[in-house]
Parts: C-alpha cells; sequence; structure tokens
C-alpha cells in the first residue's frame, strides 16, 4: 500500500528552465544590476575626481608631509565607499529597508561616537589643521610653554621638533583648543634687545651707536631700519631698547645673531668710553653701639 501510495503521488513541478524562468527572478536581478551600477558610478566619481581634487589640494599645502597626503587619500577612498553604498541602496529601491534600520544605524554610530569620541576629535582637529592655510609643514609655533618647527601633520597627531632636538607628539584636539602663536609667520621677525647703561652716559650717543651696531651683523636686514629707544629710568641704569628685524628665521640661528648684535654693541660702547649696566652702588647709614660693660670684661 505504501508502495502504491508513492507511485500515485502528485509530482512537485519543477521550477522552468530558460527565458521563462528569468521572469520570476527579474526584479531581483534589475535591483541587483541598480545596485551595481549606482555603486560604481559614485565610487569612479570619487576616486578618480573628488580624490584627486582633495589629493592635489592636500598636496600644495603639505608638500614636505606625505603622511597627510596617504591619510587623507585613505579616508576619502572610504568616505567615497560608504556614500556609494547608501546612494546604490536608494537606486536599486532599497531606501525603505535603510529607512527602518534607521534606528539601529543610530544607535550603532552612537555608540561608537562615544567610545571613540577623542580618536575622532583628533581627526576632525587634524583636519582643521590640514585646511588652515596658516598652519603648515615648516612653521615655527608656539603653544603653551613649548615652541618648535612642525614636522609633520597626522588627521591624529602633530610631531613637533623642538629647538632642544626633541620630537614632541602633541593630540590635534590641544593645537585647535588653544592660540598658537607664529612668531615667524610673516617671513621677517622683529628682534627686541634691552640694553643698560650708566645714567653718567650720554644717553643721545649711545642710542646712535646702539643702532649702529646692527651693520656689523649680516644677517640682521637693513628694512625696516633698526630703531633705538629710551625704554626705562632702572635703579641704577637707562634701559634701552633696540629693534631690528631678520630675514627668514627658519634658515638662521636666531641666538647666533643675537649673541653677534651683543658683541658688537659691546666693542662700540667700550670704544666710545659708555659703561653698560654699571655695577649697583649702595649707601649704607647705621649705628653701632657696644656694651660697656662687656668690653671690660673683654679688657679684662
Amino acid at each position: 500500500m505504501d508502495w502504491l501510495a508513492l507511485q500515485t503521488a502528485t509530482p512537485t513541478p519543477s521550477p522552468p528552465v530558460g527565458p521563462e524562468g528569468l521572469t520570476d527572478y527579474w526584479p531581483i536581478i534589475l535591483r541587483g544590476a541598480w545596485f551595481v551600477a549606482g555603486f560604481v558610478a559614485v565610487v569612479f566619481l570619487g576616486w578618480f575626481v573628488v580624490e584627486p581634487l582633495v589629493a592635489r589640494y592636500v598636496r600644495q599645502r603639505n608638500r614636505n608631509n606625505p603622511t597627510i597626503q596617504e591619510a587623507v587619500a585613505r579616508y576619502v577612498r572610504l568616505l567615497v565607499i560608504v556614500v556609494a553604498f547608501f546612494v546604490a541602496a536608494g537606486t536599486a529601491g532599497y531606501g525603505d529597508l535603510i529607512g527602518d534600520s534607521a534606528l539601529v544605524i543610530a544607535a550603532g554610530t552612537l555608540a561608537i561616537g562615544v567610545a571613540g569620541q577623542t580618536v575622532i576629535g583628533s581627526i576632525v582637529s587634524g583636519l582643521v589643521l590640514v585646511f588652515d592655510p596658516e598652519f603648515n609643514v615648516g612653521n615655527y609655533i608656539e603653544w603653551a610653554d613649548r615652541s618648535g618647527t612642525v614636522q609633520s601633520i597626522t588627521l591624529r597627531v602633530t610631531r613637533v621638533l623642538t629647538p632642544d632636538g626633541e620630537l614632541v607628539t602633541v593630540p590635534n584636539t590641544l593645537l585647535t583648543g588653544q592660540a598658537i602663536t607664529r612668531p615667524y609667520g610673516r617671513g621677517r621677525r622683529r628682534v627686541v634687545e634691552h640694553v643698560g647703561i650708566a645714567y653718567e652716559a650720554d644717553v643721545s650717543e649711545a642710542l646712535d651707536h646702539l643702532a649702529a651696531a646692527t651693520d656689523a651683523v649680516d644677517d640682521i636686514v637693513a628694512e625696516p631700519t633698526p630703531k633705538a629707544y629710551v625704554d626705562d629710568f632702572g635703579g641704577d641704569a637707562v634701559v634701552c631698547r633696540v629693534h631690528y628685524w631678520i630675514e627668514d628665521p627658519r634658515r638662521h640661528d636666531i641666538f647666533g645673531i643675537r649673541s653677534a648684535y651683543a658683541r658688537a654693541v659691546k666693542r662700540r660702547l667700550d670704544d666710545a668710553g659708555i659703561a653698560i649696566s654699571p655695577a649697583s652702588k649702595r649707601e649704607l647709614q647705621g649705628r653701632i653701639e657696644v656694651d660697656e660693660e662687656s668690653d671690660r670684661r673683654g679688657v679684662a
């Protein structure tokens, strides 16, 4: 009986083979084709149009920093892939599915943002520094109580070489969250010196010597013209203030220039008989009392 039941059972119809069978899968194939077409179009546009333009801009501003160039190119390509996925999903008609999953995506994004807020903040700060026209590799900067020359700018940190030869890694959030000074930002830098001279000296003659001493230092430029002024009346000397300018401080030893100027000033003032910051003089007044009884005991 079981064998007869198997013989009389209705056979399961097999799916049609050939073009007629493709009609059942045609909507799925069409959606897949639209998804692939949208994804490829956006990736092609992003990788071969947008990314080269961004890379060219970054390369012009950071010629000596291939690290940031590679990092920006990598992140731009990653962003293009993410955008291409959502554009392709919308083109293929999966927008409703993505919309239904928006809450899950938002929750995941929030979790990632909270967990990596420091890293994300550093990356955003790095992008701000990269696109800041006043902040470049090779600039000498001062921040907080440190200073140095910018060696490289990445999306997370900036590396600065200090005058002592230390390579300091500074988080980008630290540089974007406080004031940064560029003392050499305009190609020239004004140097200010203070020199004290004796009150007995001829102040006008001393000022002439202080300004003329800049001619003995080759690295001090003639324009703007060096100037000397009386700055203050100190307790023991008249304090003079000297302004002079040096060209492209990044290529010169500022301490060496200041030392050369100080030696030139010393020679000129010594030749003119003008004392530099004379030694302090103090008059002591008072009275000494001697105990007569103690004095007698000492004599005895």
